[in-house]
């Protein structure tokens, strides 16, 4: 299968530089110089799209206002390039719908790694699809075919990220889960992340679905990592 990528960056040097990377790994990639013309390329190439790389400071429309228009009617992973390495930055990224998130300056071997997990995991979606399990506990409920997360009767607007954190969660509960095994579980064991991306992303689902104190979900074990557990009766 072809993969084709939408690189959005407005610096000539890195685009063409990363853009040739790509390349030659065997992906088409089309380019844009600002947020309009990212979201243009998008309306015309959406159908064969596979992923999109994605800057934040960009002319015209910034990389936050194209990532929310996309996200509005597409699930393509979004892969969030930027300078800005807050962590307030990072979690405003991932609420956009960014389903990664890589610094600048960065090695393009990790940009491609990152890529290659998105690809693998993609695949492995799929085929969870086709497998059609529902897991519930408490009053929350993740379907793996319809790709759908409700806590308290209502659905949860997820990452792709985000939903495959709640599931690795769901499939043990109870049992504490180590940082490291959350990012092998969610983003590979190539993954060139550091751990905190985890508590990231953490803090990102408490917010849309543990936002009641005493009726959290997804404990913290401090030094451990984190469990899926009831912290009430």
């Amino acid at each position: 299968m072809t993969v084709k990528i939408l690189l959005v960056e407005d610096e000539d040097s890195l685009a063409n530089f990363v853009s040739e990377e790509l390349t030659f790994e065997g992906y088409q990639v089309i380019h844009a110089k600002d947020g309009a013309e990212a979201l243009t390329l998008y309306e015309d190439n959406q159908s064969v799209l596979t992923l999109i790389v994605l800057d934040w400071m960009l002319p015209v429309y910034d990389g936050i206002t194209v990532a929310r228009r996309i996200r509005k009617n597409s699930q393509i992973p979004i892969i969030m390039m930027t300078a800005r390495d807050q962590v307030t930055d990072k979690i405003t990224g991932l609420d956009t719908g960014a389903d990664d998130y890589i610094t600048k300056p960065f090695d393009i071997e990790e940009l491609l790694a990152r890529i290659r997990v998105i690809l693998r995991r993609a695949e492995q979606l799929i085929q969870l699809k086709q497998q059609p399990v529902i897991y519930q506990y408490e009053d929350l409920v993740l379907d793996t075919t319809k790709h759908l997360v409700q806590r308290f009767g209502e659905p949860i607007p997820l990452t792709q990220k985000e939903f495959e954190l709640i599931l690795a969660l769901i499939k043990r509960p109870e049992e504490v889960l180590s940082r490291d095994e959350l990012l092998n579980a969610v983003w590979g064991y190539d993954y060139f992340g550091q751990t905190n991306t985890v508590d990231v992303y953490i803090r990102s689902l408490r917010n849309k679905m543990d936002y009641v104190p005493e009726k959290r979900l997804i404990q913290t074990v401090r030094g451990v990592g984190y469990v899926m557990r009831t912290s009430y009766d």
